[in-house]
C-alpha cells in the first residue's frame, strides 16, 4: 500500500511511481519533455502595452496643459505660474524617462524567461535502494541471501 502523501504529490505533479519494470529490474529513461512556454510572457506583453498606453495618455494631456500654462504665465507674468510651468516641464520629462524604462525592464523580463526554461529535459529516474542499484549495474538479476 502506498503513502497517501506520495499518491496526491504524484497526482499533483502527474507522475507515475512505476519507473522500473519489476520483472526486469531495468531503467526506463524519462521521456523528453518540450518547454512550456509560460502565460508570463503574455501577461508582460498586455501590462507593457497597458502602461505604454497609459504613459501615452498622461504626456499628451500634460503637453496640452503644458500649452495653456505657458500662456497664463505669459499673459499673468507671475512668478507661481511660472513655477507650475516648470514643475509640469519636470514631470512630463520624467514621464518621457518612464516610457523608455518600462521598454527596457520588460527586454529584462523576456531574456530572464529565456534563460529559466530548459532546452531539453534527459533524465532517468532510479527508484530503489544502493543495493538494488548495485544490482543493477552489476548485471545480477538474482540476489541471495549468501552472495553478502
Amino acid at each position: 500500500m502506498k503513502n497517501n502523501v506520495t499518491d496526491s504529490l504524484n497526482e499533483i505533479f502527474e507522475v507515475s511511481t512505476d519507473l522500473i519494470d519489476d520483472s526486469k529490474q531495468e531503467l526506463i529513461p524519462a521521456q523528453k519533455t518540450e518547454p512550456v512556454k509560460s502565460e508570463n510572457t503574455e501577461d508582460i506583453d498586455s501590462d507593457y502595452n497597458y502602461a505604454r498606453d497609459n504613459i501615452y495618455e498622461v504626456i499628451g494631456k500634460g503637453s496640452q496643459a503644458l500649452d495653456y500654462l505657458l500662456e497664463l504665465a505669459k499673459a499673468s507674468e507671475h512668478p507661481r505660474a511660472f513655477e507650475v510651468v516648470s514643475q509640469l516641464t519636470k514631470t512630463l520629462v520624467d514621464a518621457n524617462k518612464d516610457l523608455l524604462d518600462i521598454q527596457k525592464k520588460v527586454k529584462e523580463l523576456k531574456k530572464e524567461e529565456e534563460k529559466e526554461s530548459p532546452k531539453n529535459v534527459t533524465n532517468a529516474l532510479f527508484v530503489g535502494s544502493t543495493a538494488d542499484l548495485q544490482k543493477l549495474i552489476n548485471g545480477r538479476d538474482n540476489d541471495t541471501a549468501d552472495d553478502k
